[in-house]
């Protein structure tokens, strides 16, 4: 968006009435005047309450706003360790309910969300997430309402979880029409390990209109050499067999080449690099676990973490839509079936505000081994 548009679309909301809101751990109902009140040793107004605790086994709403909006702009922050067992990137969930529908249209782990995946921090600079040090976790989609939001974070950890920071910034219309009818989804999935020659489905079950906008993919290679050969497939609108979209890679797909590797500089031993842009990027690359779970920093299954965001080609779709990947490595000059530990987030737009009901993987099931 040039400078011209951004003013274009400022003064045509300011003429639509339309007003700025954020919640936040201060102004939990993100009410008119209320911002930064509570009290701290400084006084009252001085930054008296900048976070919340996440109670164990319980759910905490942060966002709950009536009428026609549209969030705008998400940051959190919180520790990705306890000293209890577990994954807090992977333990806390995130939901979120558009027009009073009581299915959640959004359902992912916390760091997934963020394509921070397999419960590790990594740095992401692209268009629509931004994960900066330490662990500034930034949303920048649109997602729009006419009639309320809900956003809440379930605490699935052994303990309470402290130092939970967060503000949503959300516009707030006086007319619902202005919004629209599509509305933001997202949705957590994980195999491990994933079933030899069966490809790994990222997104079905897709029925009415609308726009597929991204997703992120997290990989524990779990067998030996290159992991990647598997093709991106779109099968839209009444796709059987064959999908109309199909890529060329697994690397390729999320904008990479050759493995995301530079052979010139060692041939035996090649960098893998990472990258992070606009609408592609690799930003995970890990080989040793230096999480707390570990007593010694160790060895361990490379983790690979990659997103791409359909903003400047959009796949657009009038019926339904699935999306999956085919679990293909090589081997030399031989392509090979292989099983690895997947886990992923689909990101679309769609003609309703509930999701699909697909039961989200228990904890023991969303745990990184």
């Amino acid at each position: 968006m040039t400078t011209d548009d951004w003013v274009s679309a400022a003064q045509s909301a300011l003429r639509a009435g339309t007003r700025s809101r954020s919640f936040t751990a201060e102004n939990p109902t993100a009410a008119v005047g209320n911002g930064g009140r509570t009290s701290s040793v400084l006084g009252p107004g001085r930054k008296g309450r900048p976070c919340i605790t996440l109670p164990a086994g319980e759910t905490v709403t942060l966002a709950n706003a009536a009428g026609a909006g549209e969030i705008r702009h998400i940051w959190c922050t919180v520790t990705n360790h306890t000293g209890a067992v577990g994954f807090v990137l992977r333990d806390l969930i995130l939901r979120m309910y558009w027009d009073g529908s009581d299915t959640p249209a959004v359902e992912v782990p916390l760091g997934d969300f963020f394509c921070n995946g397999n419960g590790q921090r990594s740095l992401v600079t692209s268009a629509l997430i931004v994960v900066a040090p330490t662990s500034g976790m930034n949303a920048y989609f649109q997602m729009p309402f006419s009639d309320g939001a809900r956003i809440t974070i379930e605490n699935q950890h052994p303990v309470d979880v402290d130092g939970f920071f967060y503000q949503i910034d959300y516009l707030e219309h006086e007319r619902a029409e202005v919004v629209g009818d599509l509305r933001f989804h997202a949705e957590f999935r994980r195999e491990n390990p994933t079933a030899h020659a069966q490809d790994y489905t990222l997104l079905d079950g897709v029925i009415g209109r609308g726009v597929f906008l991204g997703s992120s993919l997290t990989i524990v290679a779990l067998e030996r050499y290159w992991w990647g050969e598997g093709e991106m497939k779109f099968f839209l609108d009444g796709d059987t067999d064959f999908p109309t979209i199909c890529g060329t890679g697994t690397e390729d797909y999320y904008g990479g080449a050759w493995a995301f590797q530079d052979r010139l500089s060692n041939e035996f031993e090649p960098e893998v690099l990472t990258y992070s842009a606009p609408y592609v990027g690799y930003p995970t690359y890990v080989t040793r676990d230096e999480s707390k779970q570990a007593v010694y920093a160790t060895a361990m299954a490379p983790v690979h973490g990659m997103y791409r965001w359909h903003v400047p080609d959009p796949i657009f779709f009038h019926s339904d839509l699935r999306v999956t990947l085919q679990q293909i490595g090589q081997v030399g000059p031989d392509l090979v079936e292989r099983a690895d530990d997947v886990s992923s987030v689909a990101y679309w737009y769609q003609d309703t505000p509930s999701g699909s009901g697909r039961p989200l993987p228990a904890r023991p099931q969303r745990t990184p081994r």
